[in-house]
């Protein structure tokens, strides 16, 4: 039976970027009957104003914008039950644990925190408190990240001994984190936080283990006023042949985007200076691009992994070697980054898939071969429309409904999986400023992540 208006969840949205689309969307959607936005927590008022034109066109009304020094004030007076955070990482720590002390429960958008130390605040909140922490790592839902995990639980590999994880973001993703806020480490912990906890969180989740040590390797390799275009560098002949048309395949025109338009045009820009679409070749740049990890794990296992920010394509491949065989997965989202009046897509899950003649077309095949026996490809069936094959709307679901505790892979996701994934990263960071290996446990996270 669907909710009546007294029933719903009330809920703060803290920080209303382009983030906070997807629970904007699903609450004036699907899930319009298990909750409702009754407030806004938000700086910038061009930008609180773009979500709430949203709100007000499908539901009517008028949510009340508050800045973060009022959030406390925020939840009492508008008598919230839930608030969903996602403002910028480094603002994690600060808004998670002083909704969790004013009484309300949360949900989280990874990473944690941008620090091991930010993220010990938001463990000290939620042992203080006993409040409830979500967080949302969508990339668990996908059909073909299920698929994988069914393969490993199902023993049909054995005992996990290893597993080798390559992430490709090619130039119109992966650039991306060099025009914004993320180009600055102190922002969210860098890409090892920021981007790659979802993929720490993915090998967890997939080997059922925790992570115990980690070693990294890497550092700044492209983007920046330093890196490979300041050293010789030669464009290629596709992108001469596009600056020759008068594209700059480096530029994002946010003038093209309606929707980003709205939240990062000269409005929101006038408000608090931040600008959205900065050069990629900029000086001051101090997040990575380019980076690699050994992770051991608490059962035995070890997890190699690598990140490039500046790929030509898109996607990842996955091989968990067994005891007993090995299951290989590979994704790719987009086959080359394509133009099309002037500009490229920007959201990958928007692309459409290459021709069926193309070198590298847009798809995905996991393979699992068992010892003395030929490969298998697995289908991987998706679950409906909407992102991920399907996904987002299961997560959405565990989100505003509630975890389905009959799940059989387990894919809500708790706090302590945050802090494992996050952990991750962030003793990565640690080991790339040492050049020694980090164990988690001296992270001083609070928590045993054992």
């Amino acid at each position: 039976m669907p909710s009546t208006p007294s029933d719903r969840t009330r809920y703060a949205v803290v920080g209303t970027g382009h983030r906070a689309g997807m629970y904007v969307s699903a609450l004036v959607g699907d899930h319009a009957d298990d909750g409702e936005i009754v407030a806004w927590v938000e700086p910038n008022p061009v930008r609180a104003a773009v979500h709430e034109s949203r709100v007000a066109a499908k539901l009517g009304g008028t949510r009340p914008v508050y800045v973060p020094a009022d959030l406390e004030r925020a939840i009492t007076e508008q008598d919230i039950d839930r608030v969903i955070v996602t403002s910028i990482d480094n603002t994690h720590a600060d808004m998670v644990s002083r909704a969790l002390r004013a009484g309300v429960d949360v949900v989280v958008e990874k990473p944690v925190a941008a620090s091991a130390a930010e993220a010990r605040q938001i463990a000290d909140a939620v042992a203080e408190t006993g409040r409830d922490l979500t967080m949302t790592f969508n990339y668990r839902y996908s059909p073909r990240n299920s698929a994988l995990r069914e393969v490993i639980a199902s023993g049909e590999i054995g005992q996990v001994l290893s597993v080798h994880f390559d992430w490709a973001l090619d130039t119109v993703h992966g650039a991306d984190y060099f025009r914004r806020w993320h180009r600055e480490k102190v922002n969210n912990g860098g890409l090892l936080v920021h981007k790659s906890s979802h993929h720490f969180d993915l090998v967890n989740w997939w080997i059922d283990d925790v992570p115990t040590r980690v070693f990294a390797s890497g550092g700044r390799r492209f983007y920046g006023d330093d890196a490979a275009h300041a050293h010789g560098y030669e464009p290629t002949a596709g992108e001469q042949a596009l600056r020759e048309q008068g594209v700059d395949p480096w530029a994002l025109d946010v003038e093209a985007d309606d929707y980003l338009s709205e939240l990062y045009g000269p409005a929101a820009q006038a408000h608090d200076g931040y600008v959205r679409n900065r050069s990629v070749f900029d000086a001051g740049i101090t997040t990575e691009d380019t980076l690699g990890l050994v992770v051991e794990y608490a059962g035995g296992p070890m997890l190699t992994y690598s990140l490039t920010a500046s790929a030509p394509w898109e996607g990842y491949r996955v091989v968990v070697n067994g005891s007993r065989g090995r299951a290989e997965l590979e994704v790719v989202e987009r086959g080359s980054v394509e133009f099309g009046d002037g500009k490229a897509i920007l959201d990958p899950s928007l692309t459409d898939a290459f021709a069926d003649d193309d070198v590298r077309p847009a798809g995905e095949r996991l393979l699992v071969q068992k010892h003395w026996e030929r490969a298998q490809e697995r289908e991987i069936v998706a679950l409906g429309a909407g992102g991920h094959g399907g996904g987002d709307a299961l997560l959405l679901r565990d989100v505003f409904v509630g975890r389905d505790e009959a799940d059989p892979l387990g894919r809500a996701a708790g706090f302590l999986d945050g802090l494992r994934a996050s952990g991750v990263g962030y003793a990565g960071n640690l080991s790339l400023e040492s050049g020694d290996p980090v164990r988690l446990a001296d992270l001083g996270l609070g928590v045993d992540l054992v």
